[in-house]
């Protein structure tokens, strides 16, 4: 075929949640994607379990929340003992205003659901595909694929190889990932010294369902010298525990050193022998809360931990994300859903590069998005497996909102409006999360709605924010906007209650009845919003015009 024939827009390289997660917002957007994996069919374990309310937003704005919603067990908070007494219960507690709390759900229920919404659009993940090799030039990429089938009568397994043309390559291979050592991206860091056993098991204790328990063992010294993580899964009394390996169970000297053609990233599933329920049992008579008895042992094994980050998340046409650009402790569940959120800001600049919209400097800005978001995670997170996150020297609310990741933000991106103090000073600025608000009226609509139901599965939204009346020239900045993005803004008018009469022209308008779309971005008539994507403010213009507008939009689209 001739060298610019491109038999998919975009291959992504694993099927876990950040590749799914990025396979079906492209998909979303009408982008050929193919998605292939190494392993013949979806693991059974529950690895990352927790399951943030920034996550649970950007599976909103792709339409996948209720899902997500039905499957999973609310996370309520933390039980914490030391020596087998309480020190106090830690509630996971979010601001009234933010529309998802904290969740727990299975690994293989998160992929799951993710790979359901992918097939909507037609799009099976390819098992047993693996991605051996690539190379880029000017025009696109050129993969080499191997997949391996089974045959009948006890044959060899048949290996088919495939060349394919592409776009873009997404690595979403995980922390071994064939296409970071491709692009020969640098991978500093460092691995843990101890090892962790983890266990899907049920329990019969009496302890509040929806709280994670914490139990550690000091010795005369003060120090920790063993612990016991427990968090709720769906089911009765089923619990993902992870205590420290014993010494008959370790793997030092064995798979991660000595295995041919491993690496030395030392992090994740090791496969050697796995911990049974008598390893359990004994950790829980050591140091669980109350007498009790573990049972229904589904899945168990032995891990590792590294901390390390890339040097860059992407080259010309090739990027990486989740494990494959990042890897540092399960402390407070961070490591999913900041790879979840790195697809999520890649897919929308990538589905705007495919269709030849996106300004020639638009996929640049992942990595100088993301890096930042990705050295801050492993960072806090090494600090919190060495000190406990109680440590932290934040205060509480500040806390529990970072770890929510609702605090992830773009403030210093080269395609947000740089921030005016004189119209910034309250509410979210440019780079910001988008606040969630409810009290939302239309004329149809019988019950109100809230912001977030308004952005569902929008692409750039123009929110302006007035009386509507002609002089504030709300169709004229609409204009403006479709013109500068190429008809990819949808301008939405939400005007303040008391304006009874007001109109916007031929625009949707959503009445602020409660108010609270006014107190939750500070906003004083007129102003504009310009909400991206994935839900964070590109632009705040008070008062808004045409040129200013276009010149935000500039950074991201083709002229």
């Amino acid at each position: 075929m001739p060298l610019n024939a491109h038999t998919t827009d975009v291959l992504v390289a694993g099927a876990g949640p950040v590749g799914l997660t990025a396979a079906g917002e492209l998909r979303r957007r009408g982008v050929a994607v193919r998605v292939v994996d190494r392993l013949p069919a979806r693991l059974p374990y529950a690895k990352a379990v927790g399951i943030q309310p920034r996550t649970l937003e950007v599976w909103d704005r792709m339409g996948l929340v209720r899902d997500a919603l039905e499957a999973a067990v609310p996370m309520r908070g933390q039980l914490v003992y030391v020596n087998g007494t309480e020190q106090g219960a830690y509630d996971l507690v979010l601001p009234p205003e933010v529309p998802y709390g904290f969740a727990a759900l299975p690994q293989y229920e998160t992929e799951r659901l993710l790979e359901g919404f992918l097939a909507r659009f037609g799009t099976p993940v390819e098992r047993g595909t693996e991605l051996v090799g690539f190379r880029q030039d000017a025009d696109g990429v050129t993969a080499r694929l191997v997949t391996t089938s089974g045959s009948a009568g006890g044959e060899a397994p048949v290996r088919r190889e495939e060349e394919v043309r592409c776009r873009y390559l997404v690595g979403c291979d995980g922390a071994h990932s064939v296409v970071r050592k491709g692009l020969g991206l640098g991978f500093e860091g460092g691995a843990f010294p101890d090892e962790y056993m983890l266990a899907d098991v049920e329990v019969d204790w009496d302890l509040p369902a929806g709280y994670g328990v914490r139990s550690m063992h000091r010795g005369p010294d003060g120090a920790v010298d063993d612990v016991l993580v427990c968090i709720p899964l769906p089911g009765h009394g089923r619990y993902r525990m992870s205590t420290t390996v014993p010494p008959a169970l370790s793997t030092a000297g064995r798979a991660w050193d000595t295995e041919p053609g491993r690496d030395a990233v030392a992090h994740g599933l090791d496969g050697g022998p796995a911990p049974g329920l008598a390893d359990i049992q004994k950790v829980l008579d050591r140091l669980s809360p109350r007498p009790v008895t573990a049972s229904a042992l589904r899945w168990s094994s032995v891990f590792r931990i590294s901390h390390r980050i890339v040097d860059r998340y992407g080259e010309g046409r090739v990027f990486v994300a989740g494990d494959a650009a990042h890897i540092h402790p399960p402390t407070g569940a961070q490591g999913m859903n900041t790879g979840i959120q790195d697809a999520f800001n890649l897919a929308w600049k990538l589905a705007l590069a495919v269709e030849g919209a996106a300004h020639p400097d638009l996929l640049a800005s992942y990595d100088a998005e993301r890096r930042p978001v990705g050295e801050e995670v492993v960072g806090r997170t090494v600090r919190h497996a060495a000190e406990g996150v109680q440590a932290d020297p934040e205060d509480p609310a500040t806390l529990m909102l970072r770890e929510a990741q609702l605090l992830v933000g773009y403030r210093d991106s080269p395609i947000v409006d740089s921030p005016d103090p004189a119209v910034d000073g309250e509410g979210p600025r440019p780079g910001d999360r988008v606040p969630d608000c409810g009290g939302l009226t239309c004329p149809v609509a019988a019950h109100a709605l809230r912001l977030y139901d308004v952005l569902r599965e929008r692409d750039h939204v123009l929110l302006l924010y007035g009386t509507g009346a002609p002089d504030e020239g709300f169709d004229e900045l609409a204009r403006a906007a479709a013109e500068s993005a190429r008809g990819r803004v949808e301008t939405i008018a939400v005007v303040r209650s008391a304006d009874a009469a007001a109109g916007a022209g031929l625009l949707p308008v959503y009445r602020d009845t409660r108010g609270e779309f006014a107190r939750g971005f500070a906003a004083q008539a007129p102003t504009a919003f310009l909400v991206r994507p994935d839900g964070y403010l590109a632009a705040r213009q008070r008062p808004p015009a045409p040129r200013e507008l276009a010149a935000c939009l500039a950074r991201a689209f083709r002229a």
